[in-house]
């Protein structure tokens, strides 16, 4: 019978005290530890994550800059080339027009609604597609190959010059 109490006693406390009280004779962590550990490893890997995280940002950014500065770099050279940069606001800025893409190549600047429509005509049948765009100085540009990629508008405008399409006094047009 003496053996029976001391077994239930034994029992009676093991159930009651838990988990934890076993754990710590045993020398191992208990559960309090374990959710400090827990939250400890998702601090750092928070961390670790913020910081990839960063590192993109900042790569993405060089990028961008870089790019910025290439683009300003190619507008100033085409600008000291002939002045063949040009942006809506100095010339009175847009009328009517409302352009979808960053650069244009302007084939011809007219006062006369019939030259421009006559130069449309010309860039059309050439296989281009030509817009008129009207300023607010009251000129009407004709325009062709929109692009948003300053590259290629410069190969399209040495291309254009080579044709005869556009004259030596073309220029891009920069809406910004």
């Amino acid at each position: 019978m003496k053996k029976t109490l001391i077994l239930s006693l034994a029992l009676c406390s093991l159930l009651l005290t838990g988990c934890d009280f076993i754990r710590s004779i045993a020398g191992r962590p208990t559960s309090a530890q374990l959710e400090q550990m827990v939250q400890e490893r998702n601090r750092r890997e928070e961390a670790r994550h913020q910081a990839v995280l960063d590192s993109m940002e900042k790569v993405r950014q060089h990028l961008a800059d870089s790019l910025a500065a290439r683009e300003a770099f190619l507008l100033d050279s085409l600008s000291q080339a002939r002045g063949t940069v040009l942006n809506p606001s100095k010339m009175g800025g847009l009328f009517t027009t409302k352009l979808q893409t960053k650069y244009c190549i302007v084939v011809g600047a007219f006062r006369n609604r019939a030259y421009a429509e006559r130069k449309l005509n010309k860039c059309n049948e050439a296989g281009y597609t030509a817009t008129i765009i009207s300023f607010r100085n009251g000129l009407l540009a004709v325009s062709v190959c929109p692009s948003d990629d300053l590259n290629e508008v410069l190969r399209t405008l040495r291309q254009l010059r080579g044709k005869g399409i556009c004259p030596e006094d073309g220029w891009i047009l920069v809406n910004e």
